[in-house]
Protein backbone atom coordinates (compact mmCIF):
# COMPACT_ATOMS: atom_id res chain seq x y z
CA UNK A 1 0.00 0.00 0.00
CA UNK A 2 1.38 3.15 -0.85
CA UNK A 3 2.31 5.80 2.15
CA UNK A 4 0.04 8.14 1.74
CA UNK A 5 -3.00 6.19 1.35
CA UNK A 6 -2.17 4.13 4.35
CA UNK A 7 -2.05 7.29 6.60
CA UNK A 8 -4.99 8.32 5.11
CA UNK A 9 -7.08 5.52 6.36
CA UNK A 10 -5.48 5.20 9.71
CA UNK A 11 -5.97 8.97 10.10
CA UNK A 12 -9.90 8.49 8.77
CA UNK A 13 -10.61 5.19 11.14
CA UNK A 14 -9.66 8.12 14.18
CA UNK A 15 -11.09 11.32 13.01
CA UNK A 16 -14.54 9.79 11.30
CA UNK A 17 -16.82 12.01 10.45
CA UNK A 18 -14.82 14.89 12.23
CA UNK A 19 -13.43 15.49 16.12
CA UNK A 20 -16.45 16.66 18.39
CA UNK A 21 -13.86 19.05 19.74
CA UNK A 22 -13.55 21.21 16.65
CA UNK A 23 -17.17 21.66 17.55
CA UNK A 24 -16.35 23.16 21.26
CA UNK A 25 -13.74 25.39 21.14
CA UNK A 26 -12.02 28.37 19.17
CA UNK A 27 -8.81 27.06 17.35
CA UNK A 28 -5.48 28.63 18.24
CA UNK A 29 -1.99 28.34 17.30
CA UNK A 30 -0.28 25.83 19.69
CA UNK A 31 3.56 24.46 19.79
CA UNK A 32 4.23 20.91 21.26
CA UNK A 33 6.94 18.17 20.72
CA UNK A 34 7.46 14.29 21.24
CA UNK A 35 9.44 13.12 24.00
CA UNK A 36 11.07 9.46 24.81
CA UNK A 37 9.95 8.43 27.56
CA UNK A 38 12.38 5.18 27.28
CA UNK A 39 15.61 4.37 25.25
CA UNK A 40 14.88 3.36 21.46
CA UNK A 41 15.52 3.14 17.68
CA UNK A 42 13.48 6.02 15.98
CA UNK A 43 11.14 4.86 12.62
CA UNK A 44 8.05 6.05 11.27
CA UNK A 45 9.45 9.79 10.14
CA UNK A 46 8.28 8.68 6.68
CA UNK A 47 5.17 8.30 7.67
CA UNK A 48 4.60 10.60 9.98
CA UNK A 49 5.74 12.86 6.99
CA UNK A 50 3.13 11.74 4.96
CA UNK A 51 0.69 13.02 7.59
CA UNK A 52 2.15 16.44 7.19
CA UNK A 53 0.88 16.62 3.65
CA UNK A 54 -2.37 15.93 4.72
CA UNK A 55 -2.90 18.03 7.22
CA UNK A 56 -1.68 21.58 8.10
CA UNK A 57 1.01 22.02 11.15
CA UNK A 58 4.95 21.93 10.67
CA UNK A 59 7.73 18.90 12.15
CA UNK A 60 10.96 19.69 12.87
CA UNK A 61 12.73 16.54 13.79
CA UNK A 62 15.88 16.16 15.63
CA UNK A 63 16.28 12.46 14.83
CA UNK A 64 15.76 10.49 11.67
CA UNK A 65 14.52 6.75 10.69
CA UNK A 66 17.30 4.82 12.54
CA UNK A 67 18.65 6.61 15.04
CA UNK A 68 18.49 5.63 18.98
CA UNK A 69 17.19 8.00 21.59
CA UNK A 70 17.54 8.26 24.74
CA UNK A 71 14.78 8.61 27.85
CA UNK A 72 14.22 12.62 28.20
CA UNK A 73 15.19 12.89 24.63
CA UNK A 74 12.80 15.56 22.36
CA UNK A 75 12.20 13.55 19.29
CA UNK A 76 10.48 16.25 17.53
CA UNK A 77 8.54 19.86 17.74
CA UNK A 78 5.40 20.14 15.90
CA UNK A 79 3.45 23.23 15.55
CA UNK A 80 -0.09 24.14 14.40
CA UNK A 81 -3.54 25.28 15.25
CA UNK A 82 -5.01 23.26 18.14
CA UNK A 83 -7.82 21.68 16.15
CA UNK A 84 -5.20 19.71 13.90
CA UNK A 85 -2.51 18.96 15.99
CA UNK A 86 -5.34 17.58 18.58
CA UNK A 87 -7.24 15.22 16.17
CA UNK A 88 -4.22 13.99 14.64
CA UNK A 89 -2.29 13.38 17.83
CA UNK A 90 -3.38 9.71 18.34
CA UNK A 91 -2.68 8.84 14.92
CA UNK A 92 0.79 10.16 15.02
CA UNK A 93 1.98 8.69 18.20
CA UNK A 94 0.58 5.34 17.11
CA UNK A 95 2.19 5.57 14.13
CA UNK A 96 5.65 6.38 15.75
CA UNK A 97 5.07 3.92 18.40
CA UNK A 98 4.81 0.66 16.83
CA UNK A 99 7.21 1.36 13.79
CA UNK A 100 10.16 2.18 16.55
CA UNK A 101 9.16 -0.29 18.81
CA UNK A 102 9.58 -2.84 16.47
CA UNK A 103 12.96 -1.26 14.97
CA UNK A 104 14.07 -1.15 19.06
CA UNK A 105 13.32 -4.84 19.10
CA UNK A 106 15.06 -5.36 15.82
CA UNK A 107 18.67 -3.33 16.66
CA UNK A 108 18.57 -5.32 19.65
CA UNK A 109 19.23 -8.55 17.96
CA UNK A 110 21.55 -6.87 15.14
CA UNK A 111 23.91 -5.50 17.61
CA UNK A 112 23.78 -9.30 19.35
CA UNK A 113 25.17 -10.60 16.30
CA UNK A 114 27.60 -8.03 15.08
CA UNK A 115 30.97 -9.02 13.85
CA UNK A 116 29.44 -12.15 11.76
CA UNK A 117 29.23 -12.25 8.40
CA UNK A 118 25.14 -13.01 8.36
CA UNK A 119 22.03 -11.38 7.83
CA UNK A 120 18.75 -10.87 9.85
CA UNK A 121 15.91 -11.06 8.12
CA UNK A 122 12.18 -10.82 9.25
CA UNK A 123 9.18 -12.97 8.21
CA UNK A 124 5.77 -12.56 6.30
CA UNK A 125 4.53 -13.06 10.30
CA UNK A 126 2.69 -9.54 10.27
CA UNK A 127 -0.49 -7.97 11.31
CA UNK A 128 -2.76 -8.41 8.45
CA UNK A 129 -2.44 -4.64 5.94
CA UNK A 130 0.21 -3.68 8.22
CA UNK A 131 3.27 -5.48 6.20
CA UNK A 132 4.74 -2.68 4.13
CA UNK A 133 4.87 -0.62 7.50
CA UNK A 134 5.99 -3.23 9.37
CA UNK A 135 8.69 -4.41 7.41
CA UNK A 136 9.63 -0.83 6.90
CA UNK A 137 10.56 -0.58 10.56
CA UNK A 138 12.55 -3.87 11.18
CA UNK A 139 14.56 -2.35 8.09
CA UNK A 140 14.83 0.52 10.11
CA UNK A 141 16.23 -1.36 12.81
CA UNK A 142 18.94 -3.09 10.69
CA UNK A 143 17.51 -6.46 9.45
CA UNK A 144 17.02 -7.07 5.61
CA UNK A 145 13.25 -7.99 4.23
CA UNK A 146 12.67 -11.74 3.63
CA UNK A 147 9.69 -12.03 0.85
CA UNK A 148 7.19 -9.63 0.83
CA UNK A 149 4.52 -11.80 -0.81
CA UNK A 150 3.94 -14.96 -2.07
CA UNK A 151 5.18 -13.54 -5.67
CA UNK A 152 8.61 -12.46 -5.05
CA UNK A 153 10.36 -15.94 -4.60
CA UNK A 154 9.15 -19.55 -4.77
CA UNK A 155 9.31 -21.13 -1.16
CA UNK A 156 8.39 -24.55 -0.54
CA UNK A 157 7.07 -25.60 2.81
CA UNK A 158 6.83 -28.96 4.80
CA UNK A 159 3.38 -28.27 3.95
CA UNK A 160 3.90 -27.58 0.06
CA UNK A 161 5.81 -30.47 0.42
CA UNK A 162 3.13 -33.05 1.23
CA UNK A 163 1.74 -32.18 -2.62
CA UNK A 164 5.02 -32.91 -4.29
CA UNK A 165 5.62 -36.28 -5.03
CA UNK A 166 8.48 -35.71 -6.85
CA UNK A 167 11.20 -32.77 -6.04
CA UNK A 168 13.35 -32.71 -9.32
CA UNK A 169 10.78 -32.73 -10.98
CA UNK A 170 8.81 -30.06 -9.78
CA UNK A 171 12.17 -27.90 -9.28
CA UNK A 172 12.34 -28.26 -12.96
CA UNK A 173 8.60 -27.23 -14.02
CA UNK A 174 9.29 -23.99 -11.73
CA UNK A 175 12.31 -23.13 -13.41
CA UNK A 176 10.79 -23.18 -16.80
CA UNK A 177 7.42 -21.13 -15.27
CA UNK A 178 7.93 -18.80 -12.39
CA UNK A 179 10.35 -15.46 -13.33
CA UNK A 180 14.13 -15.91 -14.59
CA UNK A 181 15.15 -13.71 -11.37
CA UNK A 182 12.85 -15.70 -8.66
CA UNK A 183 14.55 -17.73 -6.21
CA UNK A 184 13.60 -21.35 -5.10
CA UNK A 185 14.07 -21.64 -1.36
CA UNK A 186 13.05 -24.89 0.39
CA UNK A 187 12.30 -25.52 4.00
CA UNK A 188 13.83 -28.54 5.83
CA UNK A 189 13.73 -30.15 9.22
CA UNK A 190 16.84 -32.55 8.98
CA UNK A 191 20.17 -33.37 7.40
CA UNK A 192 18.38 -36.11 5.26
CA UNK A 193 15.88 -33.05 3.84
CA UNK A 194 18.27 -30.88 3.36
CA UNK A 195 20.80 -33.12 0.98
CA UNK A 196 17.03 -33.90 -1.18
CA UNK A 197 16.75 -29.81 -1.56
CA UNK A 198 20.15 -29.41 -2.41
CA UNK A 199 20.29 -31.86 -4.97
CA UNK A 200 17.28 -31.02 -6.64
CA UNK A 201 18.45 -27.54 -6.85
CA UNK A 202 17.39 -25.05 -4.62
CA UNK A 203 18.87 -21.70 -4.25
CA UNK A 204 18.25 -21.36 -0.53
CA UNK A 205 18.10 -23.78 2.14
CA UNK A 206 15.70 -22.98 5.34
CA UNK A 207 17.03 -25.17 8.05
CA UNK A 208 13.76 -24.97 10.59
CA UNK A 209 13.93 -25.89 13.93
CA UNK A 210 17.22 -27.39 13.88
CA UNK A 211 19.89 -27.34 16.59
CA UNK A 212 22.70 -25.00 16.04
CA UNK A 213 25.23 -28.38 16.17
CA UNK A 214 23.09 -29.73 13.33
CA UNK A 215 23.30 -26.77 11.40
CA UNK A 216 27.40 -26.28 11.63
CA UNK A 217 27.37 -29.71 9.92
CA UNK A 218 25.28 -28.80 7.51
CA UNK A 219 27.17 -25.68 6.42
CA UNK A 220 30.20 -27.85 6.21
CA UNK A 221 28.28 -30.16 3.63
CA UNK A 222 27.48 -27.26 1.95
CA UNK A 223 30.31 -25.50 1.62
CA UNK A 224 32.14 -28.96 0.26
CA UNK A 225 29.34 -30.10 -2.17
CA UNK A 226 27.03 -26.88 -2.74
CA UNK A 227 29.23 -23.68 -2.44
CA UNK A 228 26.70 -21.19 -4.11
CA UNK A 229 23.62 -22.65 -1.97
CA UNK A 230 22.56 -19.73 0.68
CA UNK A 231 21.59 -21.62 4.23
CA UNK A 232 19.23 -19.70 6.44
CA UNK A 233 17.80 -20.29 10.09
CA UNK A 234 14.77 -20.07 11.53
CA UNK A 235 12.25 -21.55 14.49
CA UNK A 236 12.27 -20.62 17.81
CA UNK A 237 15.34 -18.06 17.43
CA UNK A 238 15.45 -15.41 20.02
CA UNK A 239 18.24 -13.15 22.38
CA UNK A 240 18.84 -15.52 24.17
CA UNK A 241 20.41 -18.43 21.49
CA UNK A 242 20.78 -15.96 18.38
CA UNK A 243 24.55 -16.01 18.82
CA UNK A 244 24.61 -19.89 19.43
CA UNK A 245 23.27 -19.63 15.47
CA UNK A 246 25.18 -17.15 14.23
CA UNK A 247 28.21 -19.34 15.35
CA UNK A 248 27.18 -21.90 12.79
CA UNK A 249 28.58 -19.85 9.76
CA UNK A 250 25.17 -19.66 8.34
CA UNK A 251 24.53 -16.78 5.27
CA UNK A 252 20.95 -15.52 7.45
CA UNK A 253 18.79 -15.95 10.37
CA UNK A 254 15.39 -15.04 9.99
CA UNK A 255 12.98 -14.46 13.33
CA UNK A 256 9.04 -13.21 13.43
CA UNK A 257 9.28 -11.87 16.61
CA UNK A 258 11.38 -9.21 15.85
CA UNK A 259 7.69 -8.21 14.79
CA UNK A 260 5.02 -10.47 17.05
CA UNK A 261 7.01 -10.39 20.24
CA UNK A 262 8.37 -6.81 19.85
CA UNK A 263 7.01 -4.58 23.27
CA UNK A 264 6.07 -1.00 22.86
CA UNK A 265 8.54 1.77 24.06
CA UNK A 266 7.08 4.91 25.52
CA UNK A 267 6.49 7.94 23.88
CA UNK A 268 4.86 11.36 24.52
CA UNK A 269 2.90 14.31 23.23
CA UNK A 270 3.18 17.66 25.38
CA UNK A 271 1.70 20.73 24.48
CA UNK A 272 4.07 23.98 25.79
Amino acid sequence: MIIEDFVKEVLLEDIGRGDLYGLVSDSVYIEGYIIAKSDGVLAGVKYANALLKLASFELKWYFNDGDKFKKGDILVDISGDSHTLLSIERTLLNMILHASSIATRTREYVELIDGYDLRLLDTRKTRPLLRSFEKYATREGGAINHRMGLDDSLMIKDTHMKTIDDLDQFIKTARKKIPFTSKIEIECENFNDVKNAMSAGADIIMCDNMAPENLAKIVKYRDINYPNILLEASGNINKDNILDYAKTGIDAISSGSLIHQSQWIDLSMKFK
